[in-house]
């Protein structure tokens, strides 16, 4: 069946209609520019006015190209041979003695959105759903349609650039305003407006709607050079040089207003085929397809679903919690706390990131009031008998959190959800005095909530499939990715994260400074290094998850006695303005040199940085072979999510397995065995040795 369906109207303007038949959303496809050509004739052949491309997708227009049709492009020809193919299609749509537009409802991603460009007019739905952006960078690469070439001609050099080095979506009210669309309207009347460009003829060329500055520095070769280093050394600064991506999509804008038309698609198609072939590419796709995969599990029907939720704690991870829900969500949140002031700090920790948002007009001002009149709060049990999930966000007693499972067991249905943010404290034991276990169940996010992306979803033993699916499914409409773990301390996150951190601190003891170890890290490309990390989440927290860890797992996760003197000395990190580093005066972070006379530390600097940054990252990844020999995660897939969604393990090396399998499993025991003749926590695991003694991988 084809993608498109034709017919004319009273006009002789063709509708064509784009409907990748038993999809969700359209993709591009290979054989989707033979059938372009071929409608593309049609219109010729029947002298018409004009052409329309519509959707037949109710919430999207085209969501970008096919990946897979990257993994089936064994060589750099295959990959040049796909984008000379869809510019080829496009400059022949381009080229059309009559005006082409696109109406745009829904998604108009990627190579979607270079379709769009293609056209001689652009008009879409102001509807929320609408959203536009070339956001390949995310997954290595460039956009290859023709997109670093025709979008800074609408939008100016600037901006295009700024869309595609971060993947950003935008509105169709910025895209409007942006020049990128003609004209953005209400669903009812697109095809309407559509058709009435369609019949205005070929439009002529236009200048970007620029500044004065902007005009001055795109208009001429020297304005151009500042634009283009600045842009290049704010790359090489946020990337520390791990991603190829953006480098090339900068080289590609540059020749689109530097080289003659040929030679400048020429350059894009080139950089193209690069970067499909580049393992950090295949590590950022294969995340892609990971995360695609994870949502086609514990699916549940909309009777299932979750509308009312509340949230015991109005604290930073309660507030977190809250905002998450009512905003992303969009159900109604009640929270409890013993404290009226508990309750205001969550409500002002929302309204002060949803204003944020309305001044940048991401949300209009009836937007932002409907969800915080969602959220509502009180000191008692009032208005709980009718959520569908109650979210405990206390610290971590477990006496009390046995308490909140028999009062919300008291006060809601026998139906009602019991989820509990711990971070450490098994789940079996916080549902041991339950009348119904089968309703308790672990939801642990990351903090800030709004901005973390993982949430670990833990079963015990009596956990009922109903109440893992709907919880599943209520983080997926949280915005978040959750994956199912095992009840065992640490859960999988905190238990790769522990080893990692005390390992970090040893290093500090022997005398490595406190920068150092973290840049090392930095460097090897976690956004924050280990040190930063516990100054963020708090010292004090880290010391409460240690001995649960040590006590369920052994000595290996016994946390170096540095935490405990910290913690006596007031430096629990950002939130007393000063644990490692201090938080005061006008330089903002800065190391606190006074840490190393406190844990009586002779700073004696022996190893490079890429031995700091090995030492510890093989910690973690000696600890995760670990967790999937005990199904504490189903699968190297989850582990791989876990750790880049949960705590920024670099996306580009693909996760821990696919990177020990990179790496190689043999050369990880090795290093290993020999940090291990030091310290017997690096004793490779026995998991590890059977891969490595078979010749396996995590990944066939």
């Amino acid at each position: 069946m084809s993608v498109f369906s034709y017919e004319l109207n009273s006009h002789k303007v063709a509708l064509v209609t784009i409907d990748v038949p038993g999809e969700k959303m359209n993709t591009l496809r290979d054989s989707f520019a033979d059938e372009l050509l071929e409608i593309l004739e049609k219109g010729k052949k029947d002298d018409v006015t004009g052409m329309v491309f519509v959707s037949g997708k109710s919430d999207n227009f085209i969501a970008g190209a096919d990946i897979k049709m990257l993994d089936n492009a064994h060589t750099r020809e295959d990959a040049l041979r796909l984008s000379e193919m869809c510019q080829q299609a496009f400059f022949k749509m381009k080229a059309l003695p009559f005006p082409t537009v696109a109406a745009i409802h829904g998604a108009a991603l990627g190579g979607g959105l270079e379709f769009a460009l293609a056209c001689d007019y652009r008009v879409c739905t102001n509807d929320d759903k609408t959203k536009l952006g070339l956001p390949e960078v995310q997954l290595g690469l460039l956009p290859g349609g023709g997109g670093t070439q025709r979008l800074p001609k609408l939008v100016g050099i600037q901006k295009a650039l700024e869309w595609m080095l971060t993947g950003k979506q935008v509105r169709a009210k910025q895209a409007a305003k942006a020049g990128l669309v003609n004209e953005s309207v209400p669903h009812s009347i697109l095809m309407d407006v559509a058709v009435k460009l369609a019949r205005k003829g070929k439009p002529k060329a236009r200048k970007p709607k620029l500044d004065k500055l902007s005009q001055l520095l795109e208009s001429n070769p020297f304005g151009r050079n500042i634009i283009f280093k600045k842009a290049q050394d704010n790359v090489e600064k946020k990337t520390g040089g791990h991603y190829p991506a953006p480098l090339a999509i900068i080289k590609a804008v540059r020749a689109s207003v530097e080289l003659d038309e040929l030679k400048a698609y020429k350059t894009e198609a080139e950089g193209f085929a690069d970067l499909v072939m580049t393992d950090v590419s295949r590590s950022l796709r294969g995340i892609f397809f990971a995360t695609t995969e994870m949502k086609k599990e514990w699916q549940s029907d909309d009777k299932a679903s979750i509308s009312r939720a509340a949230v015991l704690g109005g604290g930073l991870m309660g507030a977190g919690i809250t905002h998450v829900s009512a905003a992303k969500a969009g159900v109604r949140v009640r929270i409890k706390d013993v404290a009226h002031q508990g309750i205001s700090n969550a409500l002002n920790y929302s309204y002060k990131i949803l204003s944020k948002k309305q001044k940048r007009r991401i949300l209009s001002k009836a937007q932002m009031q409907s969800t915080m009149n969602s959220i509502t709060g009180t000191t008692d049990y009032s208005g709980f008998e009718h959520v569908d999930i109650v979210i405990e966000a206390v610290f971590e007693d477990l006496a009390l959190k046995q308490g909140m499972v028999a009062d919300i067991e008291r006060e809601c249905s026998e139906s009602t959800i019991f989820a509990s943010n711990t971070s450490s404290l098994p789940i079996a034991q916080i549902a041991e005095k339950a009348e119904r276990p089968e309703n308790v169940i672990g939801l642990h996010y990351f903090s800030p909530v709004e901005k973390m992306p993982l949430v670990e979803i833990i079963p015990h033993a009596s956990t009922s499939e109903e109440t893992i699916t709907k919880t599943v499914n209520f983080a997926r409409k949280q915005g978040k990715t959750p994956i199912v773990v095992k009840d065992k301390a640490g859960f999988y996150v905190n238990r790769i994260l522990a080893p990692y951190v005390n390992e970090a601190a040893n290093l500090l003891l022997a005398g490595e400074p406190i920068e150092k170890i973290d840049q090392a890290l930095v460097e090897f490309g976690f956004p924050v290094g280990p040190l930063a990390l516990l100054d963020e989440v708090g010292i004090d927290i880290g010391s409460k998850i240690a001995p649960i860890l040590e006590k369920e797992l052994g000595d290996r996760f016994k946390a170096p006695n540095a935490f405990e003197r910290m913690i006596d000395n007031k430096r629990l990190g950002r939130k007393t303005g000063r644990g490692f580093y201090t938080y005061e005066g006008k330089k903002g972070k800065t190391v606190d040199e006074s840490v190393y006379a406190l844990l009586g530390i002779t700073q004696a600097p022996r190893l490079n940085k890429q031995e700091i940054a090995n030492r510890c990252v093989a910690q973690m990844l000696n600890e995760a072979s670990r967790c999937l020999d005990e199904g504490i995660i189903a699968s190297a897939r989850d582990g791989d999510i876990g750790a880049i969604f949960g705590i920024g393990f670099p996306p580009f090396l693909g996760g821990p397995f696919s990177y020990m399998d990179k790496r190689g499993i043999n050369k990880v025991c090795s290093e290993l065995s020999t940090y291990a003749t030091e310290n017997d926590v690096f004793t490779p695991s026995e998991p590890l040795k059977a891969k490595a003694e078979a010749g396996e991988a995590y990944y066939s």
